[in-house]
């Protein structure tokens, strides 16, 4: 149960650094990396430690990407 939890902090200081460094195209490709990093992790998470440290971390991680949340929720409005 600790190898998923101590991925998920891994990926939430990377993401933390990530976000402290220049970017020409406003980190979105580092976004995206993380979106797909981040899934599967989530749900392993979820899997082996349960569903409120699921959902601990999928707060977490939508704090950090929430401009990605943000553009996506615009879009689906239309």
């Amino acid at each position: 149960m600790i190898a998923p939890l101590t991925l998920a902090c891994l990926w939430l200081i990377a993401a933390n650094v990530i976000a402290m460094l220049p970017s020409r195209d406003h980190h979105w490709r580092a976004a995206y990396a993380l979106i797909v990093v981040g899934i599967p992790l989530l749900g392993w998470v979820t899997w082996q430690a349960g569903p409120v440290w699921g959902l601990i971390l999928l707060g977490a991680g939508a704090s950090i990407l929430r401009w990605p949340l943000i553009h996506l929720l615009r879009r689906m409005r239309g």
